[in-house]
């Protein structure tokens, strides 16, 4: 019997192209989550949509892992998933902020950053050699965000604010560049229904402190698309985690760039925003770094929307 066959015989698939599959469907779900989530950004803002959406997914996670064989985790665990969940708070926040002030596609195209930057990350905080395509993938990328930068002061309706978000994304991208050091670590330590749970628990409660201040009342005819942006979130998580349990990272991560064509596609067509071919071009190249990237270390080299 080949290896692939003990493989599949293992974990219940029966053709190498499923988890890519589900992979693919994983990324559609997390895009409409990401266009979702900029209709609510613009209605009530990002602090709140943020707010509410972690209250409901701490219920819905809460209560996946209360039905299971649970056990409370160590506080060594516990300040591993309350670090992760600032980093997290921050990498929502920064990132859905920049995207209601940026075209849906250009604000994921600069998010396919963060594998770069984790490649980098992982070299100062682990002692990880930097390889030679590390270095090529950091040029593409650097390079790529540069092309996209600079289209926007070509554009007629160039604005401050589009910098700002640009920025804003940027930022994201480094937070979350860590964020994939860090859950690493969890994975060793913790089940995925446990990771997600006190994540969502911890980012609630750490919102939750300027809630007296920032908090307000979802209107009632946001409740719907709240517990969509939720479903598709979690939906989405547990098909990426159900993908790379089930493949290699290597065979999975050119499926999830297809991001970016959805983005286009929901970005035209919930918001009528046009993509010029400076973005096409920055985020191109973006890719191919992210993809040399993935042939130096394929664990790293994964995009933003796997956590987010």
């Amino acid at each position: 019997m080949s290896e692939a066959v003990k493989t599949s015989s293992l974990t219940g698939v029966v053709s190498p192209m499923i988890p890519v599959l589900v992979c693919a469907l994983a990324i559609f779900l997390l895009s409409g989550m990401d266009a979702a989530m900029k209709t609510l950004v613009i209605a009530v803002g990002v602090y709140n949509t943020v707010l509410w959406r972690g209250l409901l997914a701490t219920a819905v996670a809460g209560a996946a892992w209360s039905a299971g064989s649970r056990s409370l985790p160590t506080i060594a665990v516990l300040r591993l998933h309350a670090l992760r969940a600032m980093i997290v708070g921050i990498v929502l926040i920064s990132f859905f902020w920049g995207l209601g002030r940026l075209p849906l596609a250009e604000a994921v195209g600069l998010s396919f950053v963060a594998p770069l930057i984790a490649l980098l990350l992982a070299a100062l905080l682990l002692g990880e050699r930097v390889r030679r395509e590390a270095i090529w993938a950091s040029i593409a990328g650097i390079a790529g965000v540069a092309i996209i930068v600079s289209g926007q002061f070509g554009q007629a309706s160039y604005s401050q604010d589009a910098l700002l978000g640009t920025a804003a994304v940027l930022v994201s991208t480094v937070f979350y560049g860590y964020n994939l050091i860090l859950a690493r670590q969890q994975a060793l330590v913790a089940k995925p229904v446990e990771i997600m749970f006190f994540q969502s628990l911890a980012v609630a409660i750490i919102l939750g402190l300027a809630a007296p201040w920032l908090a307000v009342a979802l209107p009632a005819n946001l409740w719907l698309p709240l517990a969509g942006v939720t479903a598709l979130s979690l939906a989405g998580q547990f098909l990426m985690s159900w993908s790379y349990a089930r493949a290699e990272a290597q065979y999975l991560i050119p499926t999830e760039y297809s991001a970016f064509i959805w983005a286009i596609a929901f970005g035209w067509f919930f918001f009528d925003e046009a993509v010029t071919w400076t973005t096409l071009a920055g985020a191109c190249l973006i890719v191919a770094g992210c993809l040399i990237a993935a042939r130096a270390n394929p664990k790293l080299a994964e995009p933003i929307e796997a956590a987010v």
